[in-house]
């Protein structure tokens, strides 16, 4: 992993970070709306997907709250192949709320701090000071963020019935951030369990192995088994892991292909400063068959997988869509769909 300074950038003022925050706002949210239109997940993936974008969601403005009088500090978010936030903002996030009772005694009382505010604009006529919003600020961040809303290094979904007609009776979803793109991923595994037996007896066993083995960008295959040797009574059937992103814009610095063509027609004013569009991919692997391996008292059942099918998208609005056929052609070309459109932000 090669990590550059423009992983975990700062912006340039205040006001780009207000932009920022309401481009991936709008943006992640137009995603889940056209994901679902366009059924490129079933409904009950899209149910999930919902869940895990709208963690990451509460996350960034919880981020936003917290950094939003802060002179000194300021949120730290990768322009590379990404358009999110550092992954250690998460962490962040999780230490700070570990300590909430701590900071909130550190802070000026709720009511103390409101006649503060009334005398200084009702009597003195004066502008709030920047370190009082700041305070005012900390106590929103500190009373108001859960934890457990907090987008996680690894997010584990529950065990539930597959939809009808899939390959397999159970599904189990995950998420990760990974660390090396500063991006989030979702997955979904379909599976059978041993003999009919269920497979919530056995939760603990599958979740920890999920969180050891499949919690960062690996080959797909590879996770594949590597899921398939932990679990010797889980018979994975099909495996789908979803990248989000990434969402190139503006602010963006990597040498992809569409990023330098958003800023291309930004630099030339044919198109607007919020132009923006999302990389979207979709990796599957299936089982076609299944061996048996190991001694005569101890056979192990494992899948024969399948090749890795890729999917890419590109969702955008109208306007960028033409100018990426139009800089873009190959790419465009090869998408599993045509580019999707979604909104423009109006700034």
């Amino acid at each position: 992993m090669i990590v550059t300074p423009l992983d975990s950038a700062v912006l340039d003022s205040k006001e780009q970070y207000v932009f920022y925050h309401k481009m991936i706002d709008f943006a992640l949210k137009e995603l889940t709306v056209a994901v679902q239109q366009k059924q490129i997940l079933n409904e009950k993936e899209i149910l999930l997907f919902k869940q895990y974008c709208d963690l990451l969601l509460y996350s960034i403005e919880t981020m936003r709250v917290k950094y939003m009088y802060d002179d000194e500090e300021n949120m730290k978010v990768d322009l590379t192949d990404s358009g999110f936030p550092n992954y250690l903002e998460f962490r962040y996030l999780f230490n700070d709320l570990e300590l909430r009772n701590e900071f909130l005694g550190k802070l000026t009382g709720v009511d103390t701090l409101k006649e503060e505010f009334l005398d200084t604009l009702l009597r003195k006529k004066q502008p709030i000071a920047k370190r009082k919003l700041f305070q005012a600020a900390s106590i929103v961040y500190y009373t108001s963020a859960k934890k457990e809303y907090i987008f996680n290094r690894f997010v584990q979904g529950k065990i539930i019935d597959a939809p009808a007609g899939s390959q397999a009776r159970y599904l189990i979803s995950w998420s990760f951030y990974e660390v090396s793109h500063n991006r989030p991923f979702i997955c979904y595994m379909y599976f059978d369990y041993d003999n009919g037996k269920n497979p919530l007896n056995d939760r603990e066993e599958i979740y920890y192995t999920l969180k050891s083995v499949a919690d960062r960008e690996l080959a797909l295959d590879t996770m594949a088994y590597a899921i398939d040797k932990r679990l010797p009574k889980l018979y994975p059937k099909l495996i789908k892991r979803v990248d989000l992103g990434p969402i190139h814009n503006v602010f963006a610095k990597d040498e992809n292909d569409v990023t330098h063509a958003i800023l291309d027609g930004i630099s030339k004013k044919t198109i607007p400063l919020e132009s923006y569009a999302i990389s979207f991919k979709i990796d599957e692997i299936h089982s076609k068959s299944e061996f048996k391996e190991g001694s005569f008292f101890n056979k192990q059942i494992f899948q024969k997988w399948d090749v890795i099918f890729k999917q890419k998208y590109v969702f955008a609005p109208h306007r960028m869509i033409q100018l990426l056929y139009n800089k873009t052609p190959d790419i465009m070309n090869k998408l599993a769909k045509a580019p999707i459109e979604i909104a423009d932000l109006k700034n």
